[in-house]
């Protein structure tokens, strides 16, 4: 039986390269980026010493949502925050509040301002024990909530995100960061070493395609 010419060879290979490159670009098309959440601004002024007023016990938080997709909406349920003090970030929460669902076009960033009071159960005395003789006091943010992306015209599933950041608050009631914090998630150390994995195997994969055809 005759071996395959070599031209036959390079055409196959050929078919399976342009495979390969469409279902990469289809893959980096519906690839989608969670979206980035960030603490523009934190202010309590009871905790102003400036001020000396400790009967507004309203705590004002700014919270920004980015759309960092291209061509990719998202839809957000509710954004629930939590807000706990520090160390023990595993403690009763001293407030909660909620950003009602809502839609976000690609590359879009969204600013929610909350105001944080008696009615969302904000504990003034769980705040007050937690402050320093220094004025300041750590506060730690958690957020959760679902998205699903709008891809063309059909929804993606939902994905659970959930985020958080440590707010340190100065003297003057507000953040001692001025710049935006980020809210970010711990790393899935069991997910980075599966997809470290895959990725090992199909490197291999294609190696011994192409040894195979050269």
């Amino acid at each position: 039986m005759a071996d395959p010419s070599p031209g036959c060879c390079r055409r196959c290979f050929n078919i399976i390269f342009t495979l390969g490159l469409t279902a990469l670009s289809m893959w980096l098309s519906l690839r989608t980026s969670n979206p980035k959440c960030t603490i523009h601004s934190f202010y309590l002024p009871a905790l102003n010493r400036t001020l000396n007023d400790t009967k507004n016990t309203t705590l004002f938080v700014a919270l920004r949502l980015k759309n960092t997709n291209s061509e990719k909406g998202v839809y957000y349920d509710a954004v629930n925050l939590t807000f706990r003090l520090l160390p023990n970030a595993t403690s009763m929460p001293v407030a909660t509040s909620a950003v009602p669902r809502f839609y976000q076009g690609h590359k879009k960033t969204a600013t929610k301002n909350l105001v944080v009071g008696p009615k969302e159960w904000l504990n003034w005395t769980a705040v007050f024990s937690g402050v320093h003789p220094n004025g300041s006091v750590n506060f730690r943010v958690d957020l959760a909530t679902a998205v699903r992306f709008k891809i063309m015209f059909w929804k993606t599933k939902r994905h659970r995100l959930n985020v958080g950041a440590d707010v340190l608050v100065n003297d003057s009631g507000g953040k001692v960061n001025e710049k935006d914090i980020k809210l970010s998630a711990a790393p899935d150390h069991h997910l980075i070493g599966f997809f470290s994995g895959q990725v090992g195997v199909l490197s291999n994969f294609l190696v011994l395609i192409l040894l195979n055809f050269l």
